[in-house]
Formats: structure tokens, C-alpha cells, sequence
């Protein structure tokens, strides 16, 4: 089988174009992405690929004649973490027992980045919490 002679990483496309609509000025249709990239990528490559992205809202996409013109959703990191939660998610979800893979995901977590979760967990109500809101007990019922 034919092939590259450097095939890209899984999720290196993706990830070259997120970059390249992150460096853009504005919105890029697909032939526009298609030749910032250069690399003889079909359009139908790149197509599929922004409409992945789109599908995974890592992208808005406004009519630009008879093509598409996409923009990231915010800024680059936000687009990445948001495409790696994704991901994770994905992960998890496919896996059988949730407890032990995110038992085994938290001992393999260095010490800065379990306080950063116990931070984010601390931050999250337990489901039959209620959220913080404005105090409710000298209220007259309507």
C-alpha cells in the first residue's frame, strides 16, 4: 500500500488546522486552509476534517458563497482543551468499568495536577447539592 512517507500522528490534521485557522485573521473557507497547509492535502481532506471539527463545536462556520468560512470557537488553548476533554470523554465512555480507569487516572497524576483536579472537583456541587445562589429564606412566596 501506497502511503506518506511520514504519515501523520492520529489527530495531526486536526490539529494543523486548528493551528491555521488560529493564525488566521479571519475566517478561512476550506480551499483557503487547504493552501495555507500545502501539503498536498485534497480538499476533500480538509473539508471532512473542518466539518469534524465543526460537528465537535470546536468550529463556527458562517456561508461564504457557495462554501463555508470557519473560525475557532475561542482561542487556541480553549479549542485544544476543549478537543482533548472531548477525547477523554470519548475514552471513558468506550471503557467498562469508569471507577477503576479514573482510579488509575488519578494515581497516574503528578502532584500539581491532582491539586488542580481536587480544585476543580472542590468548585462542582455533589448532584443532590444544590448550587450556591442568592439566599432564598426572607423571600415572600408569589
Amino acid at each position: 500500500m501506497a502511503g506518506r512517507a511520514r504519515p501523520r500522528p492520529s489527530g495531526g490534521l486536526e490539529s494543523e488546522v486548528v493551528a491555521c485557522l488560529a493564525a488566521a485573521d479571519g475566517p478561512l473557507t476550506a480551499a483557503q486552509v487547504q493552501a495555507e497547509l500545502g501539503d498536498d492535502l485534497a480538499y476533500t481532506t480538509i473539508l471532512t476534517t473542518l466539518t469534524r471539527l465543526y460537528a465537535k463545536q470546536a468550529l463556527t462556520r458562517t456561508p461564504r458563497g457557495r462554501a463555508h468560512a470557519y473560525q475557532l470557537v475561542g482561542n487556541l488553548p480553549e479549542t485544544q482543551a476543549g478537543l482533548t476533554a472531548r477525547q477523554m470523554q470519548k475514552l471513558l465512555d468506550a471503557g467498562g468499568d469508569r471507577a477503576t480507569v479514573l482510579s488509575r487516572f488519578v494515581d497516574s497524576l503528578d502532584e500539581d495536577s491532582e491539586q488542580i483536579l481536587r480544585d476543580l472537583l472542590a468548585r462542582h456541587p455533589e448532584p443532590d447539592e444544590k448550587p450556591p445562589g442568592p439566599d432564598t429564606r426572607n423571600r415572600r412566596p408569589r
